[in-house]
């Protein structure tokens, strides 16, 4: 009668927005006709917007969001491990169904370019914000075609990097082998951070690596070439992974750091030749390294799709912290402004983050993104729920009640499963089953 879903009911029922009915024997909702009157007068207030956004919107309910055996590595969304994004099928669904071609579709939590690139290649332009200034280098790297020169800069530059492999000798225990241990005179990080997280012939190869990346003269190729730089780091250190920052022991042997730069190398060349042939001139992407929460001047956007990060169930400042050391990034900087941080939700004092640090936030960033936004715009935020305090917080719950709050409106919620082999949570933290699609638009 009302015609709303029936989850849409029961959360205005939650919500106190509409008078809660009578129940009958069983325990069920038992609305009378005056009840049943008054929630479609209520239904009658909102805007229902036009015919397409209902068309759109009910394709959107019909799709499969687990997407279980979609392969997600296409083109150059393999070029770095990024824990925790959210797979390129999602995004690429939302935009074609709520944007046009030739719009400006944003990422405002851009992290690895997962949304920058499907927007690219549906023929949008692209607008990513991050805080982490490694999410910026990676999303520029994935979304910027080599030119024929800057080709030729990453040729030359990987023949000096096999020139290099060669000429490293392996240890050897042989007293007549004759070979020394390589040593370069490059630049490194702090003494004892590279004792504490890496062999020393390791330290020596990534040293020489980063040396030769910087002797590349095309500013492009040069972005490009440490991306795959990074994406090594973590492999030949003694971190854990890219999910627990603790150390352990592991078989890196000499000359392993530079063949395993060479195999990244040739891996994200032959993506981004794929990628060259697919993109337009046409159409953009711009990125922006800033905190989100100070407003940076970009605009108008016409759609966002992002996936926030999850309160208390990650900390990107920590885990990758020694790639931007070996960038020459003080990672410092971007942990004073990283929204979510699970440092900040388990510390113990009194300014420690809360489940209402996290909606502020989120109010504060639709607040001002609503001066962005075009007419109408859609707001698309993929989440999960998150454990705070050692209770469950439904986060897709806070971001809607921040956005009716700041001028949007609540046009649908979709679930999906996440498939267990993409889990990257510490479950103990923010160990998750399924995520929300929440859609808002800008009234």
């Amino acid at each position: 009668m009302a015609g709303v879903h029936r989850d849409t009911l029961l959360r205005w029922l939650r919500r106190g927005l509409v008078p809660e009915p009578g129940r009958d024997e069983r325990g069920w909702r038992s609305f009378s006709y005056e009840e049943a009157t008054a929630i479609m007068a209520f239904a009658g207030r909102r805007p229902v917007g036009d015919q397409r956004e209902h068309e759109a919107i009910g394709r959107l309910r019909a799709v499969d969001w687990a997407f279980a055996t979609a392969k997600t590595g296409y083109l150059t969304h393999g070029l770095h491990p990024y824990p925790a994004k959210f797979i390129p099928q999602i995004p690429n669904a939302l935009i074609q169904e709520l944007s046009a071609v030739g719009d400006c579709v944003a990422d405002i939590f851009c992290g690895s370019g997962t949304t920058l690139l499907e927007a690219l290649q549906l023929k949008r332009n692209a607008l990513g914000i991050d805080a982490n200034p490694l999410a910026t280098l990676i999303s520029k790297a994935k979304t910027t075609p080599l030119a024929s020169a800057d080709l030729e800069s990453v040729h030359v530059h990987e023949t000096a990097c096999r020139r290099l492999f060669e000429n490293i000798q392996p240890l050897s225990n042989d007293l007549f082998h004759g070979g020394l241990p390589f040593r370069s005179t490059a630049w490194r990080p702090d003494l004892d951070v590279c004792q504490f997280w890496f062999e020393p012939h390791v330290v020596e190869e990534l040293s020489e690596l980063r040396h030769l990346i910087d002797l590349i003269p095309s500013a492009t190729a040069r972005t490009f070439c440490y991306v795959a730089f990074s994406a090594i780091i973590v492999g030949v250190s003694r971190q854990d992974s890219d999910t627990r920052y603790v150390r352990r022991a592991k078989q890196i042997r000499p000359r392993d750091t530079v063949q395993r730069y060479l195999r990244q190398l040739a891996h994200n060349t032959a993506a981004l030749m794929e990628l060259n042939d697919l993109l337009e001139d046409r159409f953009s992407c711009e990125i922006v390294n800033a905190d989100v929460l100070r407003c940076p001047e970009v605009g108008p956007i016409d759609l966002v799709v992002a996936s926030p990060p999850y309160p208390n169930a990650y900390s990107y400042h920590l885990y990758h912290r020694l790639r931007l050391l070996w960038l020459g990034i003080d990672p410092n900087e971007f942990k004073r402004v990283e929204i979510g941080s699970h440092r900040k939700y388990s510390s113990k004092g009194p300014n420690r983050a809360t489940c209402d640090t996290f909606r502020q936030e989120l109010g504060t960033i639709l607040q001002q993104l609503r001066n962005l936004l075009s007419d109408a715009a859609y707001v698309c935020l993929v989440i999960g729920d998150s454990r705070i305090d050692g209770r469950r917080i439904d986060n897709a719950d806070l971001i809607a009640q921040a956005g009716v709050s700041n001028g949007y409106r609540e046009v649908a919620r979709m679930d999906r499963a996440i498939a267990s082999t993409r889990k990257s949570l510490n479950p103990r933290i923010g160990g998750i089953e399924t995520e929300t699609i929440l859609i808002l638009r800008k009234r």
